[in-house]
């Protein structure tokens, strides 16, 4: 069985800038395993098969499950044990509509207040999604979107948006892989964040926040439809 070590060798688990406990790398590998597509919704989550897998024990195993469990990645099913979440069409509807207010009101106030600087700090974070649009390691793309919500969150001024929506970040980036699984909507996106970056670049605070919602919709139309198919 390949080791914690070989896994991040071959890319499957993320790199971090910092020392993590043996639990923290179990999670982190279980969250992009799910993210990504390993597990499927609804897949049980079979601890002793994990352990060999990993060659860890159970403990941390259960304290990297405990914390997915919070962030409503990972259920326990009674009298079968841990599996991978399943999201309905209402769940995500609800959570397409919460992003559209946060992230719209985001980029409006991103417009209005964020610096130069910041400014172009997003660009370039939007030119490395552009260059990630072209690799096939869909993890990849995701953390370079990731990024991007970073800088724009940082540049609007109001802490709580980036708390609550840090707080849904691994169920928006599990929605943000399903969206991008239809081939055409990564064009989409990106075609619509450039134009965000337009109207944000003119300082149009109102346009900002419509191209914002409107991305967020079009997303969850992507999403909405796989999950349809999925269902």
């Amino acid at each position: 069985m390949p080791t914690m070590e070989k896994w991040m060798e071959h890319g499957d688990m993320p790199v971090m800038n910092r020392p993590e406990t043996l639990r923290g790398q179990v999670e982190s590998f279980l969250r992009e395993a799910i993210m990504n597509g390993r597990f499927a919704p609804g897949e049980r989550l079979v601890e002793r098969e994990l352990c060999e897998m990993l060659q860890v024990s159970r403990p941390p195993l259960r304290e990297a499950l405990r914390r997915l469990e919070a962030e409503k990645l990972v259920v326990i099913v009674p009298h079968k044990g841990p599996a991978v979440a399943s999201l309905d069409t209402r769940e995500a509807k609800e959570l397409y509509a919460l992003r559209a207010l946060l992230e719209g009101f985001a980029a409006q106030e991103f417009a209005r207040l964020a610096s130069d600087e910041q400014i172009q700090d997003l660009e370039r974070a939007v030119c490395d999604l552009h260059a990630q649009a072209k690799n096939p390691d869909r993890r990849a793309l995701l953390v370079s979107k990731s990024k991007i919500y970073d800088v724009l969150l940082g540049g609007s001024g109001n802490s709580l948006i980036s708390e609550v929506l840090q707080g849904l970040l691994s169920r928006i980036n599990l929605l943000r892989a399903t969206s991008f699984s239809r081939p055409e909507r990564l064009a989409e996106s990106l075609a619509e964040i450039d134009e965000l970056v337009t109207r944000i670049k003119a300082r149009d605070s109102e346009g900002a926040k419509e191209i914002a919602q409107q991305h967020i919709k079009n997303a969850e139309s992507a999403a909405l439809g796989m999950l349809d198919t999925n269902e």
